[in-house]
This record gives C-alpha cells, structure tokens and sequence, in this order.
C-alpha cells in the first residue's frame, strides 16, 4: 500500500509559527490580568479596611447651644479633624506656596480646622497678601499660633495673626514691629529728611529702634508719618489694611496701628490683656480645649467651633518647600534662567558634549520652576529671549553690530521689567554683570569677523593670487607650470625661461595667467 506524502510549504509552517507565538503571548497577557485584577481587589480591601473611622459628633455642648441662631453653623457635622501647618522663617513666595497647598489640602481631607504655627521675623508684603486673601475666604476656621516659646511673629506675622479668625500665642512669645522696611524707588534716589525737634531727625523705616523694642516717636506725640511721599503711601496703605483686619475680628485695632507707625512690639500676656489676640496656650492641646466653643466670624456667617478632643493631622513643609525657598530668590531663578539657556546652545552648537546640556536642561527647569510662584511679567521674560537670540544671530548673522545692539537693549529692558512687584525684583548689578558680559562677547565677534575680512586667504583659488612660483620649463605663450606640487596650464604674454619667478595674476579654470616678476 502506498501513502500520499504531501510535503507542507513554508508558507504554512510560517502561519503556524506566528499562530503558536500568538497564542503564547495572549495566554501570557491573560494570567497577567488575572494577576493585576487580584493584586488590585487585595490592595483596595486592605485599603478599605485600614481606613480609620470617624468620630461621631459630639452631642451637647455649646454648638448645640448655639444651633439656634440661624446666622451662626455649629461644627458638630463635619469631621473632628485639624490640619497642622508649619511656618519657620521668612514670608516668601515659597512659603504662600506651602500655605495654598496646605489649606487645599485641609478642603480635601474634609478637615474642620486649620492651625499655623508660625515663627518668623516678617517677609514679602506679595505673598504676605496673597496668604492673607486665602485666610479670610477660607471655608475653614484658621488659627495662627505663635510657638514654641520664644518664637515671634514680626512683621508680615503680625498681619497674619490678626487676619486669622483665631489669634493664638505661646507664652514667653511676642509680634509687632509691623513697620514696612522696603519704601520702594531706585537705590541710592535722595530722600527728604526732615528734622524734628531737639536736632535729631526723625526715624525712618527699616532703622533700628532704641532700646526697649520701640522706635521713636518722631515730631513729639504725633504719629508717624514717613519723611518723603512713597514712604507716607506705603505707611498710610499698612496702617489702614492692618486696622481693616483688626475690625473684622474685633482686636485691638489702635495698638495695631502704633505696631506699624512705630514698629512697637508686645508680649503674649499683654496681647492678651490688650485684646490683640484671643488665647494664650502652652501647646496644641490646651489651644484646642481653649477655643472650644468659640464664635468666629467666616466669609460667609459665624461659625461656633467644636474643638475638644479633635485629631490634629500634619502637613509639614517637603522637599518642594525647601527647593522653592531656595530658588524661588528672583536673581538666583534669573541666573539659573541663564545657565539653562547658554547650557542648551552650547549642546545644540557642539553635539556630544552632554555636560553642557545636562547641565542646561536642569538650571532652566528649576527656574521654570521657580517662575511659576514669582509674580513673571511675561512680555519682560519675552524681551529677555528675544534679546538672547539676537545676541546669538549676530554671531551667525552679517548684521554689522545691529542685531547685538539690539539684542542687548532688548535682554536689559527685559530683565528690568521682568517681576511685577516692586518688591521682587533681579539685581540691578547682576543684570549689569550679564549685560556687559553679552556686550564683550558681541564686541569679540565683530572683531573677529573684521578681521577674517581682511586677513588672507588661505584656501581656495583667491590663495592662488598674488602668488610667486618658478617656471620649471620653457614655454612661450601657453605652456605647463608647477604650483605646490599640483601641474597647472599657465599662460603669459612674454617669453618664459626654466628657473623665472612668475606672479599669478588671475585664476580661470584650471589655467593661470601669469607675468614676470622683477
């Protein structure tokens, strides 16, 4: 008996190799899904089951008291939770970055009370301000307190603590000197000084006070006024907004006021005796038992607070805090801006040397990331790399100083206008550092390009002119003639003999025209 072998064509051994491969490679996708969809059940059960469970509100008490009022809400309904926040240091931009992240934090975690506890020696009024906005439209009662012992809160402190809807200290702390220090204008500008009587003139922001921790009083028992015009529109504009925030939650608006004319500071016992804060406490715990029950006006109504016993959450500054309180200086984001920029061009311009770019890409991603909480004019940020690429164009470009020029006018303006506060802004000297430093490197390319326009050519038929050779033979007319080793035609309207010195005159194709040379 004979069998039909039929022999199976490539084709079909194909197809059923990449039908195996196939059928592997989902059998391996679905036991992967399998695995995930378990591994994922398991993690949102543990989830689920590690969540802690919330306290039910407490019954009686003086919200409950309250409750019937229909212009205060009782705090009994929301969640007994408090978000901690931290503020050590100067107010800066990086700091109103912290604070706006902590209280959005504080709306999403559902929490019915935010406490700061500050220590600082005052800041920018621009963040100050902007922190202040989000305290009063807050949703959630805010408490400043001033801890640990010996901590203060000067300055910008001082308008937080009254804009707060709790004023709190530690004992053995203090605040005040809320003078504002920066009265804007161009360093170095003249100033009217005016004399007050007895010979001594009168003290002007920023100086020390004299001892005691009181600055003078200036022309007798008037108050103090400021000694030029900027300096009475800053003073007049504090005054008036700290008075504004001493009003809205009843403290003392007048010792305010002498905090910001004469710089005067106080204790926690006398603010307290003082009605410029509400409760002094020793720690977190004694804070809370004291403010319970307490009536606090919101945005919208009065609140009456649930306190006792409630858990107290953190959310402590991280590595974003510290990286902003770094950079966030507008010079150093400025500096870094031009790092980032020079370090690109120069990889862009030499291909390979991966130092440069590396370096450039980190130093203008972290001024990015600076720009985004610094008050940027952007037509100024615009100027600046218009500036920087006309800078670049000359070195590139024939445009005989012109694009340079302007590109330095251009990089200055920028840099001048660059932040909208007068407060933050990028030193005057490091921007004349950079601009003279752009103005040699425009001034080394155009002396170079003026002189590779009149140097001598080196390459090419126009190295060929003017050059000397000797005839290697005689010829009359049109003949062969040897230049730097090469074998060119050479044509002349005299006689030539072997061992004549001939000076090349022009260059036509491959033949030279050539005259003796005396």
């Amino acid at each position: 008996m004979q069998f039909l072998v039929v022999e199976e064509l490539p084709v079909h051994r194909e197809l059923a190799g990449r039908l195996r491969t196939l059928r592997w490679i989902l059998r391996r996708i679905a036991r992967s899904a399998s695995f995930a969809s378990v591994s994922l059940l398991v993690g949102f059960w543990s989830i689920a089951s590690c969540q802690p469970s919330e306290p039910e509100p407490q019954s009686g008490g003086p919200e409950t008291e309250n409750s019937a009022n229909p212009n205060e809400r009782a705090d009994s309904a929301r969640k007994g939770k408090a978000l901690l926040l931290e503020v050590k240091g100067a107010i800066s931009p990086a700091t109103m970055d912290y604070l706006l992240r902590g209280f959005k934090e504080a709306r999403e975690r559902e929490s019915s009370l935010i406490i700061i506890r500050m220590d600082t020696p005052g800041g920018l009024s621009s963040s100050m301000r902007e922190i202040i906005k989000e305290i009063l439209n807050s949703p959630i009662p805010v408490v400043t307190y001033v801890s640990p012992p010996g901590a203060r809160a000067a300055s910008a402190g001082t308008y937080m603590l009254y804009a707060s809807h709790v004023a709190a200290m530690a004992p053995s702390t203090n605040l005040g000197s809320a003078t504002p220090v920066q009265m804007g204008g161009m360093p170095g500008s003249p100033e009217e000084k005016e004399d007050s009587p007895g010979g001594e003139s009168e003290p002007r922001s920023g100086q020390e006070s004299g001892p005691g921790g009181e600055a003078g009083e200036g022309k007798g028992d008037e108050p103090r006024r400021g000694s030029t015009a900027m300096e009475r529109k800053v003073l007049e504009d504090a005054v008036a907004y700290i008075r504004g925030l001493a009003e809205r939650h009843g403290r003392n608006a007048d010792w305010a006021e002498k905090a910001v004319r004469d710089a005067v500071n106080i204790t926690a016992s006398d603010a307290l005796e003082q009605n410029v804060i509400d409760i002094v406490a020793e720690d977190t715990s004694e804070l809370l038992a004291g403010i319970h029950g307490r009536t606090v006006q919101m945005a919208h109504g009065n609140r009456t607070l649930a306190t006792k016993g409630i858990r107290i959450e953190e959310f402590m500054p991280d590595w974003r805090h510290e990286l902003l309180s770094v950079i966030a200086d507008p010079s150093v984001a400025y500096f870094l801006m031009l790092i980032g920029f020079y370090g690109l061009l120069f990889e862009l311009s030499n291909p390979g040397a991966i130092y440069p770019g590396v370096i450039g890409a980190i130093s203008l991603l972290l001024a990015l990331f600076a720009f985004q909480v610094l008050p940027i004019n952007y037509a100024g940020l615009a100027l600046m790399v218009l500036g920087l690429g006309l800078i670049l164009a000359e070195a590139f470009v024939a445009g005989f100083g012109i694009l340079g020029i302007g590109g330095i006018v251009a990089f200055v303006a920028g840099s001048v206008i660059l932040m909208d506060e007068e407060n933050l802004s990028v030193s005057l000297p490091l921007i004349g550092s950079v601009a003279l430093v752009a103005a040699g490197f425009l001034a080394w390319v155009l002396t170079r390009l003026v002189a590779l326009r009149r140097s001598k050519s080196v390459s090419g038929k126009e190295h060929l002119i003017g050059r000397i050779v000797e005839a290697s033979s005689d010829f009359q007319g049109k003949g062969r003639l040897r230049v730097g080793g090469e074998i060119w035609w050479a044509q002349c309207e005299e006689p030539v003999k072997k061992g004549e010195r001939l000076e090349i005159e022009a260059v036509d194709g491959l033949t030279l025209t050539v005259s003796k040379k005396e």
